[in-house]
């Protein structure tokens, strides 16, 4: 058994010591990053095989419910790490990212297999690396992350990782093999983290970008909205003289005043001087007119 500090001996150190030609790469982790691929892509691209688990569901078709806390990372944050963590803004801004997810994509199709946990059974994080003559198995692993792998800090206090040997090791090989082989509970994912890997590199057109900008920056919002929030049409109010008098702009504004007030009961409605606001106002006192609501 040897103790890693990842301070003066780094996991990234000692996995170059260790990963072979024709090795067997088996990882459990909750996130996976290019740039930790990046550390380790002269040996990764020797290996004969790699297989990866999302030790709590990510790029899932099911996704787990909003009102649900999970112990560590959010979902959309694993899902995002793929072109970097938080801790990895560094190497975004080198501007590299284009050519190291081509290079990790190529990689991933030759050798990669991506699977995720659909349950909401929680996994602990490992490595293990099969050679020829010895196995070797690191833990606890978190995720394959430049931080996790000791080439950038991040903000734990410590992040010590034990080696295990032969035979100790081929417990965690024999655990990772029976959890990898259950579809019950992964689900191969391998063709969506590739896809999204891809579109780092991909060509877009300037519709493609402005739309994934507006989901970047509305898609909480938008699964936040519940149907009790949105306006009822059913009362009617669309059909006022109130609403009929009203600019786009102000109709625009009734609907966004009214689901505030659902949502937080209060609400500001701040345009210029000019523009309205007493009309508009009065479009969402007819709206709650009409649901028989008194404020």
């Amino acid at each position: 058994m040897k103790i890693i500090n990842n301070i003066n001996d780094t996991l990234k150190e000692d996995l170059i010591g260790v990963i072979h030609k024709n090795s067997k790469v088996a990882i459990a982790a909750s996130c996976f990053s290019i740039y930790a691929y990046q550390e380790l892509r002269k040996q990764l691209k020797e290996i004969a095989e790699f297989k990866f688990f999302f030790t709590s569901p990510t790029f899932t078709t099911k996704k787990a419910g909003k009102e649900k806390r999970e112990f560590f990372i959010p979902q959309l944050n694993r899902e995002k790490s793929l072109y970097g963590t938080e801790f990895e803004i560094k190497l975004r801004n080198e501007l590299t990212q284009k050519a190291i997810a081509k290079e990790c994509a190529d990689w991933i199709r030759q050798k990669a297999v991506f699977k995720s946990n659909m349950t909401q059974e929680s996994m602990g994080g490992f490595i293990n690396v099969q050679n020829e003559k010895d196995s070797f198995t690191y833990m606890p692993v978190n995720g394959f992350t430049t931080v996790d792998l000791g080439s950038e800090r991040g903000n734990n206090i410590y992040n010590m990782v034990n080696r295990f040997e032969a035979p100790f090791s081929f417990e965690y090989v024999k655990l990772f093999n029976e959890i990898w082989q259950n579809k019950e509970k992964l689900q191969n994912v391998t063709d969506i983290v590739l896809d999204n890997i891809t579109t780092v590199y991909r060509e877009n057109t300037p519709e493609f970008i402005y739309y994934v900008v507006l989901y970047n920056v509305f898609s909480e919002f938008l699964e936040e909205i519940t149907e009790d929030e949105l306006p009822n049409d059913a009362t009617g109010f669309k059909v006022s003289k109130i609403w009929n008098m009203l600019y786009n702009f102000q109709k625009d504004a009734v609907l966004a005043i009214i689901n505030k007030l659902e949502k937080y009961n209060s609400c500001i409605l701040a345009d210029s001087v000019g523009l309205g606001k007493t009309y508009t106002a009065l479009a969402v006192i007819k709206y709650y007119e009409n649901r028989n609501y008194t404020y």
